[in-house]
Parts: C-alpha cells; sequence; structure tokens
C-alpha cells in the first residue's frame, strides 16, 4: 500500500504547488484536484512511477448552469500496491452544440479511459481532446443533447415514436 503523504508530496512536487488547487485526504478514495492541463503529464507520471495500471472509472458531475462549470473525477488504482486515489478537473461546461466542454483524453494511457470518455461524452457532451473515435456509447448518434447535463430538456418523439407521455 503507498502511503498518502507520499503520493500528496509527489503530485505537489511534480506539478508545483500552485497547481495542487485541493487536497481532500479525508475522501474515500483520497482525491486531488488540480488544473486540467496538469491531468494528462500527471496521470502518465503516476503510472510509471508508481504504478497505477488501472482506470476504474470517470465521472462527470454538472454543476449547472449558474456555476457554469462540469467537474470530472478520474478514479485510478495502483493494482500491484492496493492503492486508490481521485484527481479531480473542473471545465467550463460550455454550450452544446456551440461551445463543447474539453478535457484531454487518457486513451494513450489507459486503453478503458476508451468506454469512460464516450460514456461521458454521450451523456455531458464532453469533448475528450486526443480520443480515438469519440462517438455516442449508449445512446442513438442521431439523439438530441445530453441527458445528464442539468439543462437537458427531453425530446418529445424519436424518429416518429413518442417518448415523452
Amino acid at each position: 500500500m503507498i502511503d498518502y503523504q507520499e503520493i500528496a508530496t509527489y503530485i505537489t512536487q511534480l506539478i508545483g504547488e500552485q497547481h495542487l488547487l485541493r487536497q481532500e485526504p479525508n475522501a474515500f478514495p483520497p482525491c486531488f484536484v488540480i488544473h486540467a492541463e496538469q491531468l494528462l503529464e500527471l496521470c502518465s507520471k503516476l503510472r510509471e512511477n508508481y504504478f497505477f495500471d488501472h482506470l476504474n472509472c470517470i465521472t462527470a458531475i454538472d454543476n449547472g448552469q449558474k456555476a457554469g462549470t462540469i467537474d470530472i473525477v478520474y478514479h485510478l488504482t495502483a493494482l500491484t500496491k492496493s492503492t486508490t486515489i481521485a484527481l479531480k478537473i473542473t471545465i467550463p461546461r460550455g454550450n452544446p452544440p456551440q461551445v463543447m466542454p474539453q478535457a484531454p483524453s487518457l486513451t494513450p494511457l489507459w486503453r478503458t479511459a476508451d468506454w469512460h470518455e464516450r460514456e461521458a461524452y454521450d451523456l455531458f457532451g464532453i469533448q475528450f481532446v486526443g480520443h480515438p473515435d469519440l462517438r455516442r456509447i449508449l445512446l442513438p448518434a442521431d439523439w438530441h443533447g445530453f441527458p445528464l447535463r442539468k439543462d437537458y430538456t427531453e425530446q418529445e418523439t424519436y424518429h416518429g415514436v413518442k417518448i415523452k407521455y
């Protein structure tokens, strides 16, 4: 098991104290809030130097129009060390389809990011920059909108079938 303080010190040294926005050591798993620009490099170093070899999941949270942001939480596990941490970034939520929210893709590091990022795209409209095949995974390709956004309005019909009663 990797000591929390060891990881916290490593992350702080790697990205700089000014880029580590907040630590949540009492969260489960312990969470580090960072700038989105730091995500890909930090994940690469954690994988390489601390053997975080598994991306468990990616979760998105729409903070609403008033806040104007979406949080994305990444759960990483070092299987051989029995250690899991979370990394959290906050991005502008945009106004799809004109302006889409954007985050870096982690598909170069973990193949499982492919499905997780496609799901977040499908339900929240997040564009994962560098993703090799970003398309809907749960909904039909011609579906309008992103159902887990707080401003989503359900369609009345889909291809002539009434979906709202």
